[in-house]
């Protein structure tokens, strides 16, 4: 995912803004300096020493200031790194730091990368050692690396670096900003997707070109001559017009057609309040490997989302698509935004020309066996429909409790004595009603429980039934975890090669 260009190649050329604070040696001299007041309270012979050192201070601090301002070196930064990242995927990030004017050496120099929110990295504030200060000033340059963790996909901006000089003397700290500035992209880690086993045919495995391609429609071949037995409604009869010989009978030319050789595959992605963000990363993970796949099999790709972000990319072949889909959908994001399926499949259909495989990607439940069925049966007619959910963990883990972990033994026998019942409860509360009260509390927490776990369970039932009724109805459903998503949805896509319904 990382090319070769560098986010450097587009920087501005570097412009410093400094400002001035204090800096250790001033804040223990002004401490001490005020410790020496309160003695001069007291002593005539403290106040004389108080002042003398205020007056000496004075211009030490003030030339210190002017040193540091006017006299001292400073230095500025040039970033290198890649235009392009992939998620989770370290990059390694060059700082090169050259003198910019020349002049006394600093007592310390830290520098600081304002590197973007979206990335992490532990390699700062960075100190430069005196020794390479030293060098540097000979005209090598210094050279800094780090490496940085891209967190989040989407555009990245570093708006510059920051340069820490302590004074010669310590009083003061001058903070210069370098507007050196850096863009780029960040994508989904692709590299991870492509290397899972799980992924049957993806790494040119045996049968890879084997995959029958079928299209719904016919495609034009060539003209020929007509032969016997060829239907009439074949015949071209423009191109016949043409055909007349020096007899003057007419040579009957017709069209030949052949089966289509390859196929429409469309990702319909669900960006509203249905997925949530580990669920919509592993969605769109899935979206383009499985993009990746139809275009390295022929078929031509189109994408499209709905809910808080509409995007619509129209069929095309050729790998050379991949990268403008890559560049189209990196950014993508859900939100609690509101989504509808049906109105995603109403505008897929007004763009569908010719025969396609959709696949509708979101999280689907009771009610939109309703709503979807005014659509499906007219997408069945001409298309391919395979309707993908996210397997709802947290539901089945509820659904899984048994009897045992919802009614433990200490919680299902009687209640505790009164005699075990803490004193200071039992000082206030009668024996009785303390049984009863604790007893109360622990059924009326088991039972939310049970309610929990049976709730769980009739909606993963009902979610099944449902899968069920379309699969009755001629439709493809598919339920995957968000860890082998984009492994299920490629096998999935490539079972129907191989079985001749694409």
């Amino acid at each position: 995912m990382t090319g070769p260009a560098q986010a450097s190649a587009g920087a501005r050329v570097p412009a410093v803004k400094d400002s001035v604070r204090s800096g250790p040696a001033l804040c223990v001299a002004a401490l001490l300096w005020l410790c020496l007041g309160l003695g001069a309270f007291f002593s005539g012979r403290m106040f004389l020493l108080w002042a003398f050192c205020g007056i000496g201070l004075l211009p030490v601090i003030a030339l210190d200031a002017v040193l540091l301002v006017w006299y001292c070196r400073r230095y500025q930064g040039r970033r290198d790194l890649p235009l392009t990242c992939a998620q989770g995927e370290p990059v390694r990030a060059l700082i090169h730091i050259q003198q910019e004017r020349g002049g006394l050496l600093p007592a310390g120099v830290q520098f600081f990368d304002l590197y973007p929110p979206v990335m992490d990295t532990a390699a700062f504030p960075a100190r430069l050692s005196r020794e390479s200060l030293r060098s540097g000033a000979q005209g090598a340059g210094i050279e800094f690396d780090y490496t940085l963790i891209p967190r989040e996909r989407g555009p990245w901006f570093f708006p510059g670096m920051e340069f820490l000089y302590t004074s010669p003397l310590c009083f003061w700290r001058l903070k210069t900003l370098c507007d050196f500035q850096s863009r780029g992209k960040t994508f989904p880690n692709f590299k991870k997707l492509t290397a899972g086993s799980a992924l049957r045919g993806i790494l040119e495995e045996q049968g890879f070109q084997d995959i029958r391609r079928r299209g719904q429609g016919l495609e034009f071949r060539h003209l020929r001559e007509y032969q016997e037995g060829d239907p009439i409604k074949s015949i071209d009869w423009r191109a016949t017009g043409r055909q007349r010989t020096s007899s003057g009978l007419w040579r009957f030319i017709v069209r030949e057609y052949q089966e289509e050789q390859d196929q429409q595959v469309l990702c319909i992605l669900d960006t509203g309040f249905r997925l949530r963000m580990a669920e919509f990363d592993a969605a769109l993970s899935g979206t383009m490997l499985l993009s990746y796949t139809a275009l390295k099999h022929g078929d031509a790709a189109a994408v499209m989302s709905f809910g808080f972000m509409e995007r619509w990319l129209p069929p095309r072949k050729g790998l050379r698509y991949f990268s403008v889909i890559m560049n189209q959908l990196y950014d993508l994001r859900s939100s609690s935004a509101p989504s509808s399926p049906f109105s995603a499949l109403e505008s897929a259909l007004a763009e569908l020309h010719r025969r396609t495989f959709i696949i509708l990607i979101s999280n689907f439940r009771e009610e939109d066996g309703v709503s979807l069925s005014w659509i499906l049966p007219r997408i069945r007619q001409k298309h391919l429909l395979l309707l993908v959910s996210f397997r709802e963990a947290e539901a089945e883990r509820l659904a899984r409790k048994t009897s045992a972990e919802l009614f433990p033994p200490k919680q299902t026998g009687l209640p505790e004595p009164a005699g075990h019942v803490q004193p200071g409860i039992a000082g206030h509360v009668q024996p009785g009603i303390a049984g009863h009260s604790l007893s109360g509390i622990a059924g009326h927490s088991l039972s939310g429980m049970a309610l929990e776990s049976a709730a769980a369970f009739s909606y993963l039932v009902s979610r099944k039934r449902l899968y069920q009724t379309w699969e009755h109805q001629g439709l493809l459903t598919l339920e995957a975890s968000t860890e082998n998503f984009s492994s299920a949805l490629v096998n999935r896509y490539l079972d129907l090669k191989r079985s001749g319904k694409l």
